[in-house]
């Protein structure tokens, strides 16, 4: 990944909306910018679990999600049925995107080659020019339609990270768990964090 190219991020209607806000503030905090979409579900999930009402046209949701965030850092929102995008279009180079939550829907609109929104078009951009996509599913229990399609999007290059927080940290608060899932997300796209340790990384400090 360019150290320059922004990192898109997606929020799709599946539970745990907070994995995808989280992980857009550490990546600002990294100096990163980000582009953000948003689906239909996607914006009624971040109300109903967050209380984040992100409601508009493109222009006006820009403003409010630069208010959220409170940065004048490169964060630009685009609407889900701009395809004037340059995400729309492999011209672009290989990008990173993370869409965190993603529902199977979504996995398997895009194992199938469907196109029909700009968040489906801009995976398929990502997985032909051979970009970092990585999918963080958030379902359970999971049926074999749901199975196939991730394997299939495996098989394709795509990075498959399930929302599943480890213990072996000892987390303490419901921001431990979620930090622990956000800060794999950031080990899959190389950036740096300081959310949770790594395993063995006391043993080694004190050797």
């Amino acid at each position: 990944m360019s150290d320059n190219q922004p990192v898109t991020v997606v929020i799709t209607g599946a539970s745990g909306s907070i994995y995808g806000v989280r992980l857009i503030e550490n990546l600002l905090e990294a100096g990163k910018g980000v582009n953000l979409l948003i689906s239909d579900p996607g914006f009624i999930v971040l109300e109903e679990e967050m209380g984040i009402s992100w409601k508009g046209d493109e222009l006006s949701v820009n403003q409010l999600v630069r208010e959220y965030f409170n940065t004048d850092k490169e964060l630009i929102y685009f609407d889900n049925s701009n395809y004037f995008s340059p995400l729309a279009s492999g011209s672009s180079g290989r990008g990173t995107m993370v869409i965190a939550p993603c529902s199977m829907g979504t996995i398997g609109r895009i194992a199938s080659g469907i196109s029909a929104n700009l968040i489906e078009r801009a995976a398929d951009v990502v997985l032909k020019e051979k970009g970092n996509l990585v999918l963080l599913p958030r379902e359970t229990p999971l049926n074999a339609i749901h199975l196939e399609n991730m394997l299939m999007l495996s098989r394709m290059g795509a990075r498959i990270v399930p929302a599943m927080p480890g213990f072996y940290h000892k987390p303490q608060t419901m921001d431990d768990l979620i930090n622990f899932v956000v800060g794999k997300l950031l080990d899959q796209i190389g950036i740096e964090h300081d959310l949770v340790k790594k395993w063995g990384a006391e043993a080694s400090a004190t050797e």
